[in-house]
Parts: C-alpha cells; sequence; structure tokens
C-alpha cells in the first residue's frame, strides 16, 4: 500500500464454532410447518375464487390436510428425523444432545473431508471431542459437552473462553 500502513486480514475460519449455526429441532418443524400452511393458502385462495361467496364458510374453505401432511413428510422421510434411542435413560439423554453436519443443508460423508472431521480449538467446551462413532461418520456426528448450550440465534454457548 503506497504511503499507508499494510495490515494483515485474517480470513474467517469454517471449521470455527463462531462462524456454525445449529439448526434446532423446532427450527426444522417450523419450517414444514410454513410450506403446509402455504400450500393451504393456495387451496383456499382457490376455493374463494370458483364457491359462491353467500355459501362460503370457514369449514368449507379450510382443509389442513396440507399442514398435516407436510409434517408427517418431515417425521417419515427427513433424514434428519429419526427413531429416539430409549434403551435406558442415559442412552435417550445422549440421543437428544447429539449434533449433525449431514443431512440437508449440511455436508455429506463422501465430500467431507479430514479438516472438518478433525477436532478445531473453538470444540473445547462445546463439542465432545470423544464421542463420536466410528467409521465413516466419525467427526460428523458428536455430541454436546456437558455444559454447552444452544443460545436462540442456533450457537453454541459455553460457560469457558
Amino acid at each position: 500500500v503506497p504511503g499507508g500502513v499494510e495490515v494483515p486480514v485474517e480470513t474467517d475460519d469454517i471449521d470455527h464454532f463462531g462462524n456454525r449455526r445449529l439448526r434446532t429441532v423446532g427450527e426444522l418443524i417450523q419450517n414444514q410447518i410454513r410450506v403446509g400452511m402455504s400450500r393451504m393458502e393456495r387451496v383456499v385462495r382457490e376455493r374463494m375464487t370458483t364457491q359462491d361467496v353467500e355459501a362460503i364458510t370457514p369449514q368449507t374453505l379450510i382443509n389442513i390436510r396440507p399442514v398435516v401432511a407436510a409434517i408427517k413428510e418431515f417425521f417419515g422421510t427427513s433424514q434428519l428425523s429419526q427413531f429416539m434411542d430409549q434403551n435406558n435413560p442415559l442412552s435417550g439423554l445422549t440421543h437428544k444432545r447429539r449434533l449433525w453436519a449431514l443431512g440437508p443443508g449440511g455436508l455429506s460423508r463422501e465430500r467431507a473431508g479430514l479438516e472438518v472431521r478433525d477436532v478445531h480449538p473453538s470444540h473445547y467446551g462445546r463439542m465432545c471431542p470423544i464421542e463420536t462413532p466410528e467409521g465413516p461418520n466419525i467427526g460428523l456426528i458428536g455430541s454436546l459437552s456437558v455444559y454447552a448450550r444452544v443460545n436462540p440465534f442456533g450457537f453454541i454457548e459455553t460457560p469457558y473462553r
């Protein structure tokens, strides 16, 4: 830079947990309900144009089947929905605290390199470095650490710095 001070610029680390946001179960279900409601809205608008104005009642206009179908589709066919492991209370708790980097909007087993699977310094206090499956999912599935929590914005917080 002529006549100025050159300042080194650090690039963002894509593997840093400060740059990663979790999509919670509530957010995923909310998205599915939004899809179902938009389908239902389209059906209601269609029926309003075809039916007689004096004969219209809410019961004839509104059909909740699109919303129910969208929710059933999520729980029945989504990669992010699975039966909870309820063999014992500890396995159920572990299942609830599990973190996935796979699925829609995430990575695939084939594309994930070693850098993504490795333990990053930002995982300290946020994600357990030991509890990960062996095999093709190693490093892609993990668990929250003991004192970690997810804030309302979807970022993992920890009491440690």
